[in-house]
């Protein structure tokens, strides 16, 4: 039980001590998920070089110790024991997708270590009531895809959709944000003509695609991670389908990666939600953007929204140690389930199951960038209220 005097932060927690403040995190840098994975590790590296320019927290250098999961859950596990009751680090961050947050929380939860997770927020994480669980995120996963059933529902009645489809992968974050859109779409009057669950081990879903096509919706409903997101589209383009309307619970609302799979030209019109977007005003958003650019390439319009919500993380960890002069795991838990908490998604608070009280924003492609369309108190741009054709 080593590890669960480490996770109670029984020695070196306050400001006197500089020894590393050593924090460990489980990410998928290999596997399905490695995309978004990598764009995880990039934002807990980025505050940790943040944070330590600033001195560290309370004096104390902060020293990752970021380990491959290669999309497993059950290597994740393994990851987290070992880093608890092995490395003895000092935190826990969380790993990206639902499927591999709730074991790898229950692994913190056992050992009293807070569990801060960037990603993973399926209705299933927030079931266990964890009380050591936060989700860095306005909202649970599954309330996502709200904010682009409220955009579709605002139009006048002419303008929306009349039929709809929705092509789901087995899986705890995707499936249930699809289907949240289409009870919410269902008792508004908007049919379903055709609804597919598909296998996580699904390589080829043109076939999928096809049946959906052969339906001609008005609206295509994605619930998605990432190479089936780039897969949907690729497909949907050999079928030269074009629907009026597109959303994507994820993958397209990768501005690195989306464009570079499916081509740029096939990115126009396709909505997605973001808790984070270029040019936002959230606390210390436009320095993480500068940060960012400065140390990956590219520009703020290729910040991946997983990079923020890393971020973000760690940012939560600085606002603790500031308020209690303290940084150990009981402090966090107690700490963060009272109050409001700037970061560069905005405020975050949560419910006593590490559930978040905010909201998302309604993200679109439109020439060449993912701009924030929806609601309009965010909106850089008006939504694209009918899809231009594929490669426009």
């Amino acid at each position: 039980m080593a590890g669960c005097g480490s996770g109670s932060g029984s020695s070196g927690t306050g400001s006197g001590s500089k020894a590393p403040l050593v924090i460990g995190a489980s990410v998928s840098l290999t596997g399905d998920f490695s995309d978004s994975g990598k764009a995880v590790e990039r934002g807990y590296q980025l505050w940790a070089d943040t944070v330590n320019a600033q001195g560290g927290v309370l004096g104390r250098k902060v020293q990752l110790k970021i380990v491959d999961d290669a999309s497993s859950p059950v290597q994740v596990v393994t990851n987290y024991q070992n880093l608890i009751n092995k490395d003895h680090v000092d935190l826990t961050f969380g790993p990206f997708s639902t499927l591999l947050t709730i074991p790898a929380s229950r692994v913190a939860e056992r050992y009293g270590y807070a569990f801060l997770a960037p990603a993973g927020g399926g209705p299933d994480v927030f079931a266990q009531n964890l009380k050591d669980f936060f989700f860095v995120q306005p909202a649970p996963t599954t309330e996502s895809g709200d904010v682009f059933a409220q955009y579709i529902l605002s139009l006048p009645a002419s303008e929306r959709p009349k039929t709809a489809a929705y092509a789901e992968l087995d899986d705890p974050f995707s499936a249930p944000i699809a289907e949240n859109i289409r009870t919410k779409f269902e008792a508004a009057g908007i049919k379903t003509v055709y609804k597919q669950v598909y296998p996580s081990e699904t390589q080829d879903l043109s076939p999928v695609m096809a049946a959906l096509a052969a339906t001609k919706p008005d609206v295509i409903v994605g619930g998605t991670q990432s190479e089936d997101a780039y897969s949907m589209v690729k497909s949907l383009v050999q079928l030269n389908y074009n629907p009026k309307f597109m959303y994507q619970s994820n993958g397209a609302n990768s501005p690195l990666e989306f464009p570079d799979k499916v081509g740029k030209g096939n990115t126009s019109g396709i909505f997605s939600s973001a808790d984070w977007f270029p040019g936002s005003t959230a606390t210390g958003s436009a320095a993480f953007t500068k940060a960012y650019v400065a140390k990956f390439g590219g520009s703020a319009q290729t910040v991946d929204d997983s990079s923020a919500e890393a971020y973000a993380v760690g940012q939560l960890v600085q606002a603790v140690a500031a308020k209690t002069g303290k940084i150990d795991n009981a402090t966090i838990i107690s700490t963060l389930h009272s109050g409001s908490w700037p970061t560069i998604l905005g405020n975050l608070a949560w419910s006593a199951n590490g559930s978040p009280t905010g909201t998302f924003n309604l993200v679109q492609w439109q020439g060449g960038k993912l701009l924030p369309v929806y609601p309009s108190s965010v909106a850089q741009a008006k939504p694209l209220a009918v899809k231009p054709s594929w490669g426009g």
